[in-house]
């Protein structure tokens, strides 16, 4: 491939940014921008994020995830509760409405992998799959951001799957 080629190459995928976001699908369920943050050394959890659109007429609910980086997966909520942050397991799962949206995200609804098998690290991804009650099972790759990411990184640089 020529010089030219690869420069153009390049310059499409950094307009595509937010186009090249990982999205996920089963049933009515979508799941988009599946993302964790980096996690130092010695470190046995870490959070996992996405953002789910239910486009069915019934509502669905996510009931179960793994990953495999991690031993065991819960999904949790994390709330301020009188100046006090508390963080509780959701063994019901997380409902996601009908024609509506949940977020796995940092201070609200997240997904907990426990038992980490390895340190994870900036710019690398890994496998998940989250179970939904009516949608069924559907495989997912979660990118890694830095450490203190609040929000995931659409950049063409650091999607799963683009050579990084």
């Amino acid at each position: 491939m020529s010089l030219f080629a690869k420069a153009a190459l390049a310059l499409a995928l950094l307009a595509a940014g937010p186009a090249l976001a990982q999205e996920f699908k089963a049933g009515a369920i979508h799941i988009t921008h599946p993302w964790s943050r980096a996690t130092p050394a010695g470190a046995k959890v870490a959070g996992g994020y996405a953002a789910i659109e239910n486009t069915g007429s019934e509502p669905d609910r996510l009931v179960s995830a793994t990953a495999e980086i991690a031993g065991h997966v819960e999904i949790h909520q994390m709330a301020m509760t009188d100046g006090v942050m508390t963080m509780r397991l959701m063994p019901d799962g997380l409902p996601v409405p009908a024609n509506g949206r949940a977020a796995l995200a940092p201070d609200g609804y997240h997904l907990m992998f426990l038992e980490l098998k390895r340190p994870l690290k900036a710019g690398e991804d890994f496998a998940g799959r989250l179970t939904f009650e009516k949608a069924g099972t559907v495989d997912v790759r979660f990118a890694v951001e830095a450490i203190g990411a609040t929000a995931p990184d659409h950049s063409a640089a650091t999607m799963p799957g683009m050579g990084n």
